[in-house]
């Protein structure tokens, strides 16, 4: 398949960013970067509207707004001078940046800054530049070296790298879908491999290289700031550019930036080509936190033995995704086909469980492409089952007077055990390696009982590092001893799902958490106890918490009231409903039947009503049509699409 375009890629990358952004500005070396591309006369409007220009009126209209408003342009230069101590910023300092190189930054913005003194950056992409016709080349006029030089050599204009040529896309997957060649590992289809770690480290190391001297050939200056094509990046391209001489980079997510994390810095892209008053609403309100719409989505269900029915499917998929105007999709990521709660495969390239299919990719990728939804990549934290696995890796209960293997239906690795901790997070590590993604939900399985868990390495744990006796009768002793027992695994578990966070956002910075969470910690939460769960401790360490709304799981006799009193309890937590994401049932599991139309509409509008922001629902059938489209568009689709 051929790569998106580069239009529709940067659009539906800043649609998937902007989400989500804490917003409030503030001092101290706190500054905003502005993104723009092609800037354009308000007659050479023509359909189908190009959402990445701005018309050279109302961008003139902006810049006097900034001025106004006590906004101050700011260079690179005052920036790296102010991060290395050498002055400060002023307040409401604000980057000006405009990618591509295009022709209408000479004709149209280069008068701009100098009829108000602004300094500004401009992106170049090398292979563009150097006249080479790609998928990605957008077909617009480009500055020529002469003007590029010209602007550099006027002291307002700061010449940046977009890559050489990483401002295209290569083949991600098997199934040909092409994605950003910075961030993306390249598979060979004739040879059914993807590229290696070396590989990879050494093509963007020379990309960054190859950049930054053809830049230097040409207008005669060494880039400082590297662009990333898409907004695409991760620890590797940071430290290779970094190598190559380029110390400041730049993505495409909301937010403030400090002078600390000059490494990557957020930019706010403008599109839509907004008149001032919208600007001034974007520049003032960083688009505000926006509300959740989930569906819970299991990938066994999607995969066949057959591959073409396995497209047909995902196709099906999408198009009622598509259809549903929601903003998140809960993918799974692992296969269960026996329904456990266990992973016995998975759906990505790993290096420690069968993979059923390399499907996770291609789905996420198809429904962030078709669908503009972000996906979060559901897996276990503990659930792992593979007959290679060591037996003592997992976690022990006490039962019958001694430690054995637990009976609970999660067969659980051990969280205390630093064999099993590494197994699970290299698992993380190829998720984020070779899929493209925007979040990671942790799956219920990271629970701990009262009697668990008793392992060797888990008592010795406890006596070492948290100074409780290693003896199980004596933990088990009073209701005191267990709730301290539990509060410490609570968090053990908490810290360990941080550690598998940090493996995935090596590769995906951008990656949000959320976790399941079962209902009884929150209503009852001396529970902890049972569960090794606390809302509290969800709200620290997790963007969202995934409440397991399900009245009927729970055998509630009131259900409508059980709902009420979730959400209520979650409300009296400071972010309590900001960050809580209200996941309703489907399908009644006691019964094996569907929740019908009117109860799962009855308690959606409760849900709103309650003032939840943030509501899902598992799972989603796209054969049965559960819960009903024409329900889901009625009460569930946001007012727009976010």
């Amino acid at each position: 398949m051929k790569f998106f375009t580069r239009l529709k890629f940067a659009v539906l990358l800043f649609t998937l960013s902007i989400v989500f952004t804490p917003v409030t500005y503030s001092k101290d070396g706190h500054f905003l970067v502005l993104n723009y591309h092609d800037i354009i006369d308000e007659e050479d409007v023509v359909a189908p509207f190009d959402r990445m220009e701005v018309n050279k009126h109302f961008l003139e209209d902006q810049f006097i707004w900034l001025k106004k408003n006590g906004y101050t342009v700011v260079s690179v230069q005052a920036v790296f001078d102010a991060a290395a101590g050498k002055s400060s910023l002023p307040d409401k300092a604000v980057l000006l940046t405009f990618d591509d190189g295009y022709l209408s930054f000479y004709t149209k913005v280069f008068p701009l800054l100098k009829k108000y003194h602004y300094p500004a950056t401009v992106a170049l992409v090398g292979t563009w530049m150097d006249g080479h016709v790609t998928h990605d080349d957008p077909g617009k006029p480009l500055m020529n070296w002469a003007q590029v030089r010209e602007v550099s050599q006027s002291g307002l204009v700061e010449i940046a790298s977009h890559s050489y040529d990483l401002h295209a896309g290569i083949v991600g997957n098997p199934q040909g879908n092409t994605q950003a060649a910075a961030v993306t590992r390249l598979y060979d289809d004739p040879m059914l491999v993807y590229e290696t770690d070396v590989q990879y480290r050494d093509r963007i190391r020379t990309a960054m290289f190859k950049s930054a001297e053809f830049i230097f050939q040409h207008a005669g200056v060494r880039p400082r700031v590297m662009v990333w094509p898409y907004g695409e990046y991760n620890e590797i391209t940071i430290a290779a550019a970094r190598e190559a001489g380029i110390p400041m980079t730049m993505g495409l997510v909301d937010g403030f930036n400090t002078l600390a994390n000059i490494d990557v810095l957020r930019r706010l892209i403008i599109v839509d080509d907004p008149k001032v008053e919208k600007f001034a609403e974007i520049i003032t309100g960083l688009r505000l936190d926006k509300n959740v719409r989930v569906a819970h989505v299991d990938m066994d269900y999607l995969y066949d033995k057959d591959p073409e029915q396995t497209e047909k499917n995902i196709g099906s998929l999408v198009q009622r995704i598509k259809e549903m105007h929601i903003n998140t999709v809960y993918l799974q990521a692992y296969a269960d086909p026996d329904g456990d709660g266990n992973a016995e495969a998975l759906y990505f390239p790993n290096r420690h469980m069968p993979v059923r299919q390399d499907l996770f990719n291609r789905v996420a990728w198809q429904l962030k492409k078709r669908a503009a939804v972000r996906v979060f990549a559901w897996l276990p934290i503990m659930a792992y089952q593979n007959a290679d696995i060591d037996k003592s890796w997992y976690v022990q209960e006490w039962k019958d007077g001694k430690a054995q293997e637990s009976s609970h239906i999660y067969k659980r690795l051990s969280p205390f055990n630093s064999q099993a901790r590494q197994f699970v997070a290299e698992i993380y590590e190829d998720l984020g390696k070779y899929c493209s993604f925007e979040g990671i939900l942790f799956h219920d399985d990271g629970i701990l009982s009262d009697f668990e868990d008793v392992s060797p390495e888990a008592l010795a744990y406890g006596k070492e590092v948290w100074g409780l006796s290693d003896d199980f009768n004596k933990l088990h002793a009073t209701s005191k001893s267990r709730f301290e027992w539990a509060q410490h695994k609570t968090e053990l578990i908490g810290q360990f799902t941080d550690e598998l966070t940090n493996r995935v956002r090596f590769y995906r910075p951008n990656i949000q958490t959320a976790r399941n969470f079962y209902a009884l910690p929150l209503l009852q939460p001396y529970s902890e106890e049972w569960y090794a769960q606390s809302f509290k401790s969800f709200l620290a360490h997790y963007d969202y918490v995934a409440i397991e709304a399900m009245p009927f799981m729970e055998e509630a006799k009131n259900p409508n009231q059980w709902l009420t009193d979730l959400v209520k309890t979650a409300a009296k937590e400071p972010d309590g409903l900001k960050k809580t994401v209200f996941e309703l049932q489907a399908v009644n599991w006691k019964n094996q039947q569907k929740i019908s139309s009117n109860v799962f509409i009855e308690q959606l509008n409760l849900l709103k009503k309650l003032g939840a922001n943030n509501i899902g629902y598992y799972p989603d059938n796209v054969y049965e049509d559960q819960p009903r489209l024409d329900d889901l568009k009625q009460h569930f689709s946001l007012p727009e699409l976010q």
